[in-house]
């Protein structure tokens, strides 16, 4: 059964990183981007590391959330359904894409793969956890504070007005200016 499943999903990440090239949107070129990315989190659970595979996929979900909300705000199509090339040098790029999936190959039956020394970890994700986070502890939290807080300046940066500016200096003036519609100073 896992043979199955993880070859399933292996073909449906391989279909959905082509159809990024395929697709003729922005948008349908995300959605495809999305799918594959969520199938190779699967090939990793289906791999035993659940763990790790649930981050990628939820990752991936909250990256291609915030590119879909760039591509509706900044760009000249909204909605992205313009027809567009992915691929701007198609021969250059085809004879890249190929020579590198060919020296990656090569390269899984060339390495002299070690054999496994022991037995398998009953907690794989406490293992992945560990090396992740037992010599990486003060970077990791040091990291993600510093993510948060760029987030939180960013916002605050990007605002016009501050929360309470609609209701005047003094917080007394009733009904709010609200810039959306009606109220004082309209």
């Amino acid at each position: 059964m896992h043979a199955v499943l993880l070859w399933a999903l292996g073909a449906g990440a391989l279909t959905g990183g082509a159809l990024v090239f395929v697709c003729g949107s922005m948008a349908r070129a995300t959605f495809s981007m999305l799918g594959s990315l969520c199938c190779a989190g699967g090939v990793v659970v289906v791999l035993g590391l659940p763990y790790l595979g649930v981050v990628i996929v939820l990752m991936m979900i909250m990256e291609m959330a915030i590119m879909a909300v760039f591509m509706v705000a900044y760009m000249m199509d909204p909605a992205g359904l313009t027809p567009m090339s992915m691929v701007h040098n198609k021969r250059g790029a085809l004879a890249t894409s190929v020579a590198v999936f060919a020296a990656l190959v090569t390269g899984i039956f060339v390495v002299p793969w070690p054999q496994r020394a022991g037995r398998a970890p009953s907690d794989t994700t406490f293992q992945v956890g560990r090396a992740l986070m037992d010599d990486q502890m003060l970077a990791m939290v040091t990291l993600g504070v510093t993510l948060l807080a760029t987030m939180v300046g960013a916002t605050v940066l990007a605002t016009r007005r501050g929360r309470y500016d609609r209701f005047g200096d003094d917080l007394d003036q009733r009904p709010a200016r609200d810039p959306a519609g009606g109220g004082v100073g309209r």
